[in-house]
């Protein structure tokens, strides 16, 4: 019998201001997916250390889920490493996003660059944490800037 991977993927808004990472909760076959907020806030272009946030991507799994991994798209930028926040008159703002709390391992949009999920198969909602980080010493346009990028969840 062939193996048959399933994919769950979700759209989600993502910004530097006022930003959110937030889907429904949707059931695609044995696993669900749900995103809650990542905010930066403000961005001070005179700060010296970068702009550090963090949020959750929460799943759940059922009925033998093995090998899960969770990948999120590069976004407007077309590449993991740096993405960026479309603003006002065409700027962009560097920032990406990790799964370490160090900041060195990007979440990417491929299998090996994505998030690994041991045990999936428990019934129970799991959260994975997002870290965020826009890097220092950027001089953009005071304005919002976002950028749209979907979770996957490989199974």
């Amino acid at each position: 019998m062939p193996l048959i991977r399933r994919r769950v993927i979700r759209t989600l808004a993502f910004g530097a201001l006022a930003c959110g990472l937030g889907v429904s909760r949707a059931e695609a076959a044995q696993c669900t997916l749900t995103s809650t907020s990542v905010a930066f806030g403000g961005y001070n272009v005179f700060f010296p250390v970068p702009t550090d946030t963090i949020g959750t991507i929460t799943y759940r799994c059922n009925g033998g889920a093995k090998n899960v991994v969770l990948t999120i798209s590069a976004g407007q930028a077309g590449t993991d490493s740096p993405r960026t926040l479309g603003g006002p008159s065409n700027e962009r703002l560097v920032y990406n996003l990790y799964r370490d709390a160090g900041r060195t391992a990007v979440w990417g949009s491929n299998v090996s660059q994505g998030a690994a999920v041991a045990d999936p198969s428990n019934s129970t909602d799991e959260t994975l944490t997002i870290f965020g980080r826009i890097p220092a010493g950027q001089d953009v346009r005071a304005g919002t800037y976002s950028d749209n990028v979907s979770v996957t969840l490989n199974f």
